[in-house]
């Protein structure tokens, strides 16, 4: 597998953490009644919605991390009540996704992970469970900015992290999370 693929996850990783930054900064702007107010969507609400995201990225990273959690990840569907104490819960789990993904190898992404489910054992590849976690919080950010539409505050561009053009605002947004164009893009 070429080194590129793996410098594609740790793209990924860092996009997702950015991705999330984005979001969570423009929910800043509800009042918590906003936040916990029904909206259209699985998790019927923005509260419910981005901290499942949380939780299920809690319970995978920890499997990516040799960890055991399993399913006591979601022993509380809703653990950040507010977006005060979400978004850096948030910004911890991103953190650790990117750790993994830097240190990702050719050899460690086709590697297998072990997933505890409780009353069984889950064995995946590590590529694709990576594509499997990256797309599930792709899908629900998603269904946040719809709802998100639905308030006051405008939603974030959240597809712009790879566009050259978008430089200028990136850097910034960058400096918030404390990396650089060269941290993102190491070979």
């Amino acid at each position: 597998m070429p080194a590129g693929l793996v410098q594609t996850y740790r793209a990924f990783a860092h996009n997702n953490a950015w991705a999330n930054h984005r979001l969570l900064t423009a929910c800043a702007a509800l009042s918590q009644a906003d936040f916990e107010a029904a909206r259209t969507g699985f998790f019927p609400s923005l509260q419910r919605t981005l901290n499942h995201i949380h939780v299920i990225d809690l319970f995978y990273v920890d499997a990516l991390e040799g960890g055991w959690l399993g399913p006591a990840a979601w022993k509380n569907e809703v653990p950040h009540l507010s977006l005060g104490a979400l978004k850096p819960a948030q910004a911890a789990i991103d953190k650790r996704l990117i750790t993994v993904c830097d240190a990702l190898t050719p050899e460690l992404l086709d590697g297998l992970v072990r997933i505890n489910r409780d009353a069984r054992v889950q064995i995946e590849r590590r590529d694709r469970l990576l594509m499997h976690l990256f797309q599930h919080q792709i899908h629900h950010r998603g269904q946040a900015h719809a709802m998100l539409s639905e308030t006051h505050v405008l939603p974030p561009q959240l597809d712009e992290f790879f566009a050259e053009g978008e430089a200028p605002l990136r850097a910034s947004e960058f400096d918030q999370l404390g990396w650089t164009e060269e941290t993102v893009w190491k070979a």
